[in-house]
């Protein structure tokens, strides 16, 4: 077994400061390890900490206990206890979820993910490769080149590391021979080139026994003259230098406003390099200033670099918020509200075309949607498949629109400005991860067309204040009935009125629809957009649709200004919209004829704080409608 080379520095007995000053500006590597299910990931970092002395003695002796009792290597130290942490875990001897380890060498900080190999736990390892400079591909010297290893080499390139290691590793059990070295580093080339990896270092070792980790050549492979592992990754390159030459961007994270004199914006830069007296452009409002001051904890700066924390103050006082990103004036990144992007599906339930979630990119939040997959992406054979969706751990190629521009760039050019995530907006879970692509044509083509005659003008014309009256409740409530006698009454009221039924508009508009989940939120959504456009017109819209789902209501909520979108429920319990069944509709759900039918097969969530509440069973339509009417008095 090789000898651990790292030695503590002789600096920290004789100054302690100095060796922690020393220590604080060392650069840090995030690397991942990736493979095939037993390629040994977990093994190569316990050797890492154990070589590098980032290993306390208790813990020593609690994983000697441990090998012996739980471990996979008879009476000796198995390495790969001091990462699988998760009882499942140790108990299969696989990783499941993402470990995160920190060590360090005299050179370099380095923290690494432990990435699971299992296709089922890919959200696992795409969260560990988003911060990742570098990634260690692991494969079975005994195996070779699997579907798991191109796979991860996939995803590796697909999440932008540009840096790749190919360890092959259990070199012991194959007798250290360098042909079968030699045939799976060419065959991996072959894959790597396919799709995109342009170059690798391929290092072979054993994470059991120590070759080639910390020193090279060991004894065993004298016909390898390339570095060791930790040499390498102490030598090279980290994001934060290749992002230091990039052009300048910083997401704005906050104002800081600490007293009336000083009005500074805080945030991480992004990429490239920032001095006082630099022309800089705020997006997306494109305001132009230059940078007064640099500050920072430890006093003003005279230049700040990617991967630092600063506060910057302007030489002129323009609008600048969290969200905004701040960047050189004469090469700004791009706005746009429509993008193609990669998308990678992380949740239990399928993805909803249509549907709105929160897109989070750097420190902007906006609402988007997103549309059918052109493709779906196989990851183990790289081919493009027909999809109308995505399920848990799927990837694919899709579009999305935002409610309003996002200043963003290429995952290729910009991690930063082009990676995102999207939030369920009920239950706040993050449900994908995505890189964007490019903007859509359309997008920087298709523009509002303004218009003299504003919705203010169209309302006072007709004397009324414009709103949407949203009628929701189980087939069967009385939602139309009850939205047809509040219309009625408007009427009498000489209100400008239109009644949006939901069989009704399946007649024409959305006569292409079904009455799947994706074809619901659809439909809610074009509902949503004609019931704007008649309040613009400074209609009052009555809308009967069942809307069973919160997520598409807020949504139809979110595009009218405050207080116009008039959410009401006809509260009916299932069992007596069911004894109604004027359609016959329930009869044929409960029989099968019928599926995706609400309250049945498909759920409906009920609102959890409407406008106005209409209890079915207790009032007649005619005095709910009344209700109703009393409720939005007075209407001008």
């Amino acid at each position: 077994m090789s000898e651990p080379i790292y030695q503590t520095d002789a600096l920290i007995a004789e100054d302690i400061d100095a060796y922690l000053a020393q220590h604080q500006h060392k650069t840090m590597l995030r690397f991942i390890t990736c493979g095939s299910v037993d390629d040994g990931k977990s093994t190569l970092i316990g050797r890492l900490l154990y070589d590098s002395k980032m290993i306390f003695e208790d813990q020593l002796a609690a994983l000697e206990s441990d090998s012996k009792r739980v471990g996979t290597q008879g009476q000796e130290i198995d390495f790969a206890l001091l990462v699988d942490g998760l009882a499942a875990e140790r108990e299969q001897g696989i990783t499941i979820d993402v470990a995160y380890r920190f060590f360090s060498t005299e050179k370099r900080k380095f923290i690494v993910a432990d990435c699971p190999g299992h296709e089922q736990y890919t959200r696992n390892m795409v969260t560990g490769a988003s911060t990742a400079d570098l990634a260690v591909i692991l494969v079975d010297a005994r195996k070779g080149v699997l579907v798991q290893t191109r796979r991860h080499s996939y995803l590796v390139h697909l999440l932008g590391i540009r840096n790749v290691v190919l360890a092959v590793n259990k070199m012991d059990l194959v007798d250290y021979d360098q042909a079968t070295f030699d045939a799976i580093v060419a065959e991996y080339r072959e894959f790597a080139s396919s799709i995109g990896i342009e170059a690798f270092t391929a290092i072979p070792i054993s994470g059991f026994r120590g070759d080639n980790i910390t020193a090279a050549p060991s004894d065993n492979t004298p016909w390898y003259d390339g570095p060791s592992l930790v040499e390498h990754l102490e030598s090279v390159e980290v994001l934060s230098g290749v992002d230091s030459a990039k052009p300048f961007r910083m997401p704005v994270q906050w104002v800081n406003r600490p007293n009336l004199d000083f009005r500074g914006f805080a945030g991480l830069i992004a990429t490239g390099a920032v001095r006082p007296g630099d022309a800089v452009r705020v997006l997306p409002s494109g305001k132009t200033t230059t940078i007064a001051r640099i500050v920072s904890l430890d006093g003003d700066l005279a230049q700040a670099v990617a991967g630092q924390s600063v506060t910057l103050t302007f030489a002129d006082e323009i609008d600048c918020s969290r969200g905004d990103v701040i960047a050189v004036a004469d090469n700004p990144p791009q706005v746009a509200d429509q993008f193609e992007a990669t998308v990678v599906w992380m949740a239990d339930d399928a993805m909803l075309p249509g549907r709105s979630y929160w897109l989070k990119l750097a420190t902007q939040t906006v609402s988007a949607t997103i549309a059918e997959p052109k493709y779906e992406i196989d990851v183990n054979s790289l081919e493009h498949l027909a999809a109308k969706t995505l399920e848990l751990n799927q990837i694919g190629v899709a579009e999305l629109t935002t409610d309003k521009p996002v200043v963003f760039e290429p995952y290729a050019d910009n991690r930063t400005l082009g990676g995102f995530i999207l939030i369920d907006k009920i239950t706040n879970a993050t449900v994908a991860a995505g890189m964007l692509h490019f903007s859509l044509r359309r997008s920087q083509n298709v523009h509002w067309q303004p218009t003299d005659v504003s919705r203010q003008h169209h309302a006072a014309l007709k004397n009324q204040t414009p709103k949407v009256l949203w009628f929701t409740g189980l087939s069967g409530s009385g939602k139309s009935t009850i939205a047809n006698e509040v219309e009625k009454r408007l009427a009498v009221m000489n209100r400008h009125t239109f009644l949006l039924d939901g069989d009704n508009v399946r007649h024409g508009l959305n006569k292409d629809l079904g009455f799947t989940e994706a074809d619901r939120i659809e439909n809610i959504r074009r509902v949503g957009e004609v019931a704007r456009l008649m309040a613009d017109a400074g209609l009052i819209v009555l809308t009967a649709f069942i809307s069973p789902f919160r997520a598409e209501r807020d949504m139809v909520r979110a595009m009218l200004p405050e207080g116009e979108f008039i959410e009401i429920f006809v509260d009916t319990p299932l069992e007596v919209a069911e004894a109604r069944d004027v359609k016959g509709l329930y009869k044929k759900a409960r029989s099968g004829e019928l599926k995706n039918f609400t309250g049945i097969d498909s759920p409906y969530e009920p609102p959890e704080q409407p406008d106005i509440v209409v209890n079915t069973v207790e009032m007649t339509p005619e005095a709910a409608a009344q209700h109703i009417i009393h409720q939005l008095m007075p209407l001008k």
